[in-house]
């Protein structure tokens, strides 16, 4: 009986160490570099089993969008995502066809480009996105008439954005296949005509599957996300 209770009481011990061992390895993971993509073409950054999941509509020609990513991503990325407590699916939410033409370049190197790529067109939105309101201005009567795999192409080019791609790695042979994917643009335009009619503007945020409503800055999102478990 003694060796029984013996080998029992190992048995429970050896389970706790492996237990623990488990919970280190998985506190060791760095989530920001685990990206999946949804089958309706949105990016998923972080534990697939995170607690907390939040849904990011954005538009990458919205200041507000640049201004929530610029102050979130410290604390949201290096510190919820990085943990494994919370997930960030990224969904397009186009405003207008310099939208369409960024998020084209922004998924043109896949998920090992993408968050590199979006947090750098946010970054730099002010000096693009002044570049391409001017070309659409004097240009954007001609560019109309245009093929659309042409317009993304000329918008791209005129505004910067193919200038971003190339420095983080992409070919121009790969950006001209990508911004002319039009099985891509789709699946971008999909995601904003599926959204919820209940968007008030981007970004539009749902943590757990429930709208934040009201919500646009980070200053207002993260008490929700620590409140729904983010650490």
């Amino acid at each position: 009986m003694r060796l029984f209770l013996s080998l029992a009481a190992l048995g429970l011990s050896l389970s706790a160490a492996a237990s623990a061992d488990a919970a280190q390895a998985r506190a060791k993971v760095d989530w920001t570099t685990h990206i999946t993509q949804t089958p309706a073409g949105a990016y998923v950054i972080g534990n697939p089993d995170a607690r907390v999941k939040l849904v990011e509509y954005v538009s990458y020609t919205c200041p507000h969008c640049a201004a929530f990513v610029n102050s979130a991503t410290p604390v949201l990325k290096g510190q919820f995502v990085r943990s494994g407590s919370t997930s960030i699916e990224v969904r397009h939410y186009l405003l207008n066809r310099v939208d369409l033409a960024a998020s084209l370049i922004a998924r043109c190197g896949g998920a090992g480009k993408f968050v590199g790529l979006t947090e750098t067109l946010f970054a730099q939105q002010k000096s693009w996105g002044q570049r391409a309101m001017e070309f659409d201005q004097a240009n954007g009567q001609r560019i109309g008439t245009y093929p659309l795999a042409a317009q993304m192409r000329a918008i791209a080019d005129g505004a910067g954005l193919t200038a971003i791609g190339k420095a983080a790695g992409l070919g121009d042979a790969q950006i001209t296949a990508c911004l002319s994917d039009r099985a891509a643009t789709d699946r971008i335009v999909a995601m904003t005509s599926s959204a919820p009619e209940s968007i008030e503007g981007t970004p539009g945020f749902f943590i757990n599957g429930k709208q934040a409503m009201g919500v646009f800055t980070w200053d207002w999102l993260m008490p929700l996300l620590r409140a729904a478990g983010s650490r």
